[in-house]
């Protein structure tokens, strides 16, 4: 698995810095709930300053009981790392001087020219992609995130377009670590959001421009900008996503913004419902989750089912499920509709929620474990962890 080695410091630079004290840091838990794996963020300019750090020097994170935590520092300059903290409890972690050990690369990703601009990123969970303009310029349709299933913690991506595209090995079939199976098409997809005048969806399609911010080893992070979109009076409304997956989660953050939009509009984020399974979406608008079972492609080919879902931190309008007129769903590749989470976004603000999906095959054997999922996690971002450095 590749590494990366989060560099070394020159000796003297550390030995300048020996004697300063540690940085403490503690993680506060609110919640009645463990919290395993969620990713701890701090200044990494506020933890050189407390411990004078030449610009050359490194730092090691260290748990409760003195063992190392792996880290990453990401493109605003922040130094992220997963911690663990009981049910109501503090954990503490220390900060010093160090020589980091090298860091399995987990989530990472970069833009496939090769496959029509596709942009593909995974964590250990699992992978997903969102269609460049590359595949716009063919005519086809695919508005939504597409799903890779995995069911191994390693990257898996490079070798699946590498086998896709030059060893006629199909992508399309569970060679051991997950596959392509689920149905996109001119849909939100797994997840999308899109803008939501009227009631009717304007659907982006793929990507203008894009550029990776973070690509690993603990955090993915792109930036992606969109084409110009018409809503009622404005003509030039432009979308920027930054979606971000961390090592461990089965959700992508995504911070949406639009320019030259001049009204409070509704936002949806969807996923599709398909004719496999029809009634298998369910909501919860207080809850803060939308959730879907996909039967995938072909449900007699024993691909499973995947579980697709979508969390909001702040409150919602609504949540529900709108059908396709039937003498529409042709023109949507078959699917049947989508079960939506309504919010406004307002002018000049950012919008965020999560989006992603579990397999059957990894991790989640039924509807319920997913959405018992869905309500912690909705939980968890409710109500951060609180981070005190010291």
């Amino acid at each position: 698995m590749k590494k990366i080695f989060l560099a070394v410091a020159a000796a003297c630079s550390l030995c300048s810095c020996s004697q300063q004290q540690p940085v403490t840091v503690t993680v506060t838990n609110p919640l009645a709930i463990d919290r395993s794996g969620e990713m701890v963020e701090v200044s990494m300019a506020e933890i050189s300053s407390k411990l004078q750090l030449p610009d050359t020097a490194q730092v090691i994170v260290l748990d409760e009981n003195d063992l190392e935590v792996p880290y990453q520092v990401t493109y605003n300059d922040m130094l992220i790392f997963p911690t663990s903290v009981k049910s109501s409890s503090t954990a503490t972690y220390t900060i010093k001087p160090g020589n980091p050990k090298p860091v399995d690369v987990i989530s990472c990703g970069r833009v496939y020219p090769e496959r029509v601009d596709d942009i593909a990123w995974e964590n250990d969970r699992a992978a997903y992609r969102a269609y460049g303009p590359a595949l716009q310029a063919t005519g086809e349709k695919a508005y939504g995130y597409d799903v890779f299933t995995k069911r191994v913690p390693e990257p898996v991506v490079e070798d699946r377009y590498d086998g896709e595209l030059n060893r006629n090995i199909s992508y399309h079939v569970d060679h051991g670590n997950g596959m392509d199976v689920y149905a996109v098409g001119p849909t939100l997809g797994g997840g999308a959001a899109a803008l939501f005048p009227d009631s009717t969806i304007a659907y982006p399609y793929c990507w203008k421009e894009c550029e990776v911010l973070d690509n690993g080893p603990l955090r993915f992070t792109a930036k992606l900008v969109y084409n110009p979109l018409v809503i009622k009076g404005d003509s030039n409304v432009v979308e920027t996503r930054v979606i971000s997956l961390d090592k461990g989660s089965q959700l992508n953050k995504t911070v949406i913004s639009y320019t030259d939009l001049k009204e409070v509009t509704p936002i949806v984020a969807g996923i599709v419902i398909h004719k496999e399974n029809p009634t298998g979406y369910s909501f919860d608008s207080n809850a803060g989750y939308i959730a879907y079972a996909d039967s995938t492609q072909n449900p007699r080919n024993n691909n499973g089912v995947i579980y697709v879902g979508a969390v909001f931190p702040a409150s919602l309008n609504a949540a529900k499920a709108q059908l396709f007129p039937e003498a529409e769903r042709k023109e949507h590749g078959g699917a049947l509709g989508h079960v939506l989470g309504i919010s406004d976004y307002e002018p000049g603000t950012e919008y965020v929620y999560y989006w992603g999906s579990g397999w059957s095959k990894y991790g989640f054997a039924a509807d319920t474990e997913w959405t018992k999922y869905l309500e912690n996690f909705a939980q968890q971002v409710r109500n951060p962890l609180t981070v005190t450095v010291k």
